[in-house]
């Protein structure tokens, strides 16, 4: 009888633990709704004229924002051009960013390299990249929140974008 006891409370307190586990799930849906400004994985965005120059949020982001100081926010007047950040290495990976300015403002990004290697890479990467190009669009500089769930990429997108916009206050 005793041992049917520690049995069921045992089970119960199994039970309680995993009710209480926390999963990143609901933020990771909510990250595909936050992606209707782009196209495809390029970010060429549809829309023109005013940029923000607050720092943008997006749902689905769970990281807060920089790479260890890697992410500053862009304070001087960018030339126009198109501007091609470093090739960034990640566990997974090559990251590189392309920025194009006009009138002094981030108005596409693309990411031409980036983990794709396999179908978890791609899975992720169709999530992130979308995200993180909204991100800069928003914020008008590299001082973005980081994707849960795509930290490696995340932080290989903020340290090549910073590359390319440090070419373009040059």
């Amino acid at each position: 009888m005793k041992k049917i006891f520690y049995a069921l409370m045992m089970t119960l307190s199994g039970l309680v633990l995993l009710m209480s586990w926390r999963t990143s799930w609901g933020e990771q849906l909510t990250a595909l709704d936050s992606t209707t400004g782009t196209t495809g994985l390029s970010g060429q965005s549809s829309s023109s004229g005013s940029a923000s120059t607050g720092s943008g949020s997006a749902t689905g982001s769970g990281s807060a924002a920089g790479s260890g100081g890697a992410a500053t926010a862009t304070t001087t007047r960018l030339a126009d051009g198109t501007y091609t950040g470093d090739a960034v290495g990640t566990r997974y990976g090559d990251v590189q960013v392309s920025v194009t300015v006009a009138g002094g403002v981030i108005t596409s990004v693309d990411v031409p390299q980036y983990p794709d290697s396999n179908g978890r890479d791609q899975q992720i990467n169709a999530r992130a990249i979308p995200t993180l190009v909204s991100e800069t669009l928003d914020a008008q500089g590299a001082q973005i929140r980081l994707v849960s769930g795509a930290t490696y990429t995340s932080q290989g997108y903020t340290r090549s974008l910073q590359s390319a916009l440090d070419q373009a206050q040059s």
